[in-house]
């Protein structure tokens, strides 16, 4: 069994990692209206690893014997005036997760559940590298944004995104 704040901030985590997939599905609708398939592929992609981060919380604690409890998700309540807009929230996103990641881990190095601990030194070092792709995700818009072949050639990058699934064993 889990110290039970450990447990709840695991389990609220669970329901933030759902809410993040909703909000890259809606950066990646907000691309594809727009016409650009490759920011839209991006998002698609990062909204996959959130849902997957999503499931191994939720098996983490069912392997620990606790229950899991599945909230309503929220719509997504941002608006996009430019397609640099989902870009800069994406990175602001990025960042208060990995706040959310540093306070589970925190709880659990409290009160010495180091098995917990281990399982989150996987999202530690992916939320490090989560920030660096939406930072140079902007960087590279603001590069090659502003023209039209350079904007084409960073879309055509990302479309060709591949998913990888994580490779963290619970």
């Amino acid at each position: 069994m889990l110290d039970q704040k450990v447990k709840e901030l695991i389990n609220t985590q669970v329901n933030k990692e759902l809410y993040s997939a909703y909000l890259y599905l809606d950066f990646a609708d907000y691309y594809q209206d727009l016409g650009l398939d490759g920011f839209a592929h991006y998002y698609d992609v990062q909204a996959q690893e959130e849902r997957d981060h999503a499931m191994l919380m939720r098996q983490y604690l069912i392997n620990n014997g606790e229950h899991v409890t599945l909230t309503a998700v929220d719509a997504p309540a941002y608006t996009y005036k430019t397609p640099m807009d989902p870009l800069k929230y994406g990175l602001e996103h990025e960042q208060y997760v990995t706040s959310l990641i540093n306070t589970i881990y925190g709880a659990a190095n409290d009160v010495h559940d180091y098995r917990t601990m281990q399982f989150y030194d996987w999202f530690v070092k992916e939320q490090g590298e989560e920030e660096k792709n939406a930072d140079d995700l902007i960087k590279k818009y603001q590069l090659f944004g502003s023209d039209p072949k350079g904007l084409y050639a960073l879309n055509q990058e990302l479309l060709a995104r591949v998913y990888a699934a994580p490779t963290l064993v619970i």
